[in-house]
């Protein structure tokens, strides 16, 4: 068509909403997706919001001995604990380290992680430290909340068999589903809102273009313990820090990798864990590396041959700063193993996204929730 000029031309062309969606996320960059979404959420930001006292701070503990075969240590662990928290906040001894962040009368809440059953999952030993940590900044034992969004995987997991008496536990909803779009256990004032949905959904109705953050965030506790592992995963690349607030504190999830195409974990996951009750409440990650995936996550069921005794724990306030440490850590162990890095890889029968998106931890990083420039990174590495 040739149009003469100063002029114009208008033309509409009829689409269906499905087609509106996929138009709406392939015109912008998954940054500008990140950073166009909108969040309904309340909670005062505080000295201790992300990220946190110490940006660009990660610590680094290894003890060679903290698995043995398949047997987690406690001796060893306890160790590891007491020296990481230290050289994090720099206190002269481990309850100072913990009075830091913690107080009598705060509701701590402890997010762990049963998805990389069976090998590769939180264990007793860090968890009874943390809580006995908490306990000797004075946090009482019926103020600490042990959690996973999934009842059924925490109970599988059996996180409920080591807490010590006293300890309460949640979850938002029974166990996994595809849509995700009840609200039993969610809280309907505290969402994300993002032109992004699943395969026959409708981009017009609000439920399916937010994700509500569970009532556990927003009125259990007023602080939050994120307690991550050291995972591969094939749509986001890595399972680390962030990954392990956006998908375990709100619903709705699966629309951010739908499909092995349609995969939007780079601008999902730092727009969730924006939410100001997300961001305002979590105040220390403490990423468990005893054991490791390199491959093919986030569960490890027949992935044995992927799983790596690492024998280190991770301490920051920092999400960001943490998980590019621990991405890098991740990308040792696969090019020592003869593997391509996360971000260069290509799919096979273990991992099948056609491409992983590990820019989450960058894009983060731009939208203020730590910091992802190496040079502003001080890494501490002890090894005992």
């Amino acid at each position: 068509m040739e149009v003469a000029k100063g002029y114009c031309v208008v033309m509409k062309i009829k689409l269906s909403r499905r087609e509106l969606a996929l138009a709406t996320i392939g015109a912008a960059t998954p940054l500008q997706l990140a950073m166009g979404a909108q969040s309904t959420s309340k909670a005062e930001a505080t000295k201790l919001s992300m990220p946190g006292l110490y940006r660009g701070r990660v610590v680094s503990v290894r003890h060679p001995g903290a698995v043995v075969g398949e047997a987690y240590q406690a001796e060893p662990i306890g160790r590891m604990m007491e020296r990481g928290m230290r050289e994090l906040t720099g206190a002269p001894d481990l309850r100072a380290a913990w009075k830091v962040f913690f107080e009598p009368g705060d509701v701590v809440g402890i997010k762990l992680n049963p998805v990389g059953m069976p090998y590769v999952v939180n264990s007793a030993e860090v968890t009874r430290g943390i809580i006995a940590g908490l306990e000797s900044a004075g946090v009482k034992r019926r103020d600490i909340v042990v959690y996973d969004r999934y009842r059924a995987q925490f109970l599988n997991a059996g996180f409920d068999k080591f807490l010590p008496e006293g300890v309460r536990w949640m979850s938002a909803v029974e166990d996994y589903e595809g849509i995700q779009l009840g609200m039993d256990g969610y809280d309907p004032d505290h969402y994300m809102d993002m032109a992004l949905v699943q395969a026959g959904q409708d981009l017009s109705n609000p439920a399916h273009r937010r994700s509500y953050a569970a009532r556990f965030i927003t009125r259990e506790v007023n602080k939050l313990i994120n307690v991550p592992l050291l995972k591969d995963h094939q749509s986001a690349g890595v399972t680390l820090a962030l990954k392990n607030l956006s998908h375990g504190l709100v619903n709705n999830v699966a629309r951010s990798h739908s499909t092995r195409t349609l995969n939007t974990c780079g601008a999902f996951i730092p727009a969730v864990v924006s939410l100001p009750v997300i961001r305002n409440k979590t105040v220390l990650h403490i990423l468990e590396g005893m054991k490791a995936l390199y491959h093919g996550g986030p569960g490890s069921t027949d992935r044995k041959q992927f799983v790596w005794n690492h024998q280190t724990l991770y301490f920051a306030t920092d999400p960001v700063a943490m998980d590019r440490i621990c991405w890098e850590a991740i990308d040792e162990k696969r090019v020592a193993a003869g593997m391509k890095k996360i971000a260069e890889d290509l799919p096979d029968k273990y991992s099948t996204f056609i491409r992983r998106q590990p820019e989450h931890v960058e894009m983060a990083g731009a939208l203020g929730l730590g910091e992802w420039d190496e040079k502003k990174i001080v890494r501490r590495k002890v090894e005992l």
